[in-house]
């Protein structure tokens, strides 16, 4: 009998270990890949589209706010993995019926490794996960190396447009923003708060804008409306993947922030 508790204090005890399980969150899905469970993997939403081929070899069971509750359990699932933040907690109810369901609740760097590391337990993937929390720390120490000497920039991250919606503080993204030595103007708001534009230069006044690539498909007339309300604040359109999803995708994000920072150096 394996038993742990979820990343919202809830007892999931498995007497065997999964062989069909469900990930009802894209990150999650790249994440039990990388720790080679996809064999094990049954079900996925239609938003994963980490490995690029997994769309094709598994059953579609909804997205990450709707499910197919019939659908998930005509596959016969024995584990099935959410997020607090990506699907909704009414979901709960209805999985836990089917099969255990593990939430994870991730707002930094420490919370994904002890989800690698809770799901290397639970899985039967004890040594690929205790090698890639290995492999973050490596690449996370080195960054904070690089980072070290450079100066605070004050930034504003947008994740959509009309209305207008940044990350503030208790998110991942903000914890990754701060990583960077980037400070987050909408930190005072938490969560994902909806903002007035024009407001922008008197919240805060920040140095750099960051229009995420996901969930909003931003474009250039998006940059130049917030640019009519800022003091000659740099705009970037920033990799949304890189900034939002935890699990084993922030292997790729580290040297993506270095090379995000010497472009933005040329510039300052």
């Amino acid at each position: 009998m394996k038993i742990v508790r979820d990343q919202l204090g809830r007892e999931i005890s498995l007497k065997n270990s999964p062989k069909r399980i469900i990930s009802l969150v894209p990150s999650q899905t790249e994440l039990l890949c990388d720790l080679s469970l996809e064999n094990e993997l049954v079900g996925i939403t239609k938003f994963c589209i980490h490995p690029y081929h997994i769309k094709s070899t598994k059953t579609i069971v909804g997205g990450t706010k709707k499910v197919d509750f019939n659908k998930i359990k005509s596959l016969n699932p024995d584990f099935i993995l959410c997020n607090k933040e990506e699907n909704s907690y009414n979901f709960l109810s209805e999985l836990e019926k089917i099969a255990p369901t593990y939430f994870s609740d991730i707002n930094s760097v420490e919370d994904s490794l002890n989800l690698i590391s809770d799901l290397g337990i639970l899985l039967n993937r004890r040594t690929e996960s205790t090698n890639l929390i290995s492999k973050i720390n490596f690449k996370l120490n080195d960054f904070k190396i690089f980072i070290k000497n450079r100066p605070i920039r004050k930034v504003a991250y947008f994740i959509w447009a009309n209305p207008w919606m940044v990350a503030g503080n208790d998110t991942y993204i903000n914890e990754l923003l701060t990583l960077n030595k980037f400070e987050n103007i909408y930190s005072n708001m938490s969560r994902y708060p909806k903002i007035e534009i024009h407001k922008i230069k008197y919240e805060g006044n920040p140095e750099v804008i960051i229009l995420s690539s996901e969930p909003f498909p931003f474009k250039d007339k998006h940059a130049m409306e917030i640019a009519n309300y800022t003091n000659r604040a740099i705009t970037i359109f920033g990799d949304g993947e890189l900034f939002s999803w935890y699990g084993s995708r922030i292997l790729h994000s580290f040297d993506y922030f270095k090379k995000l920072h010497l472009k933005l150096e040329s510039h300052f």
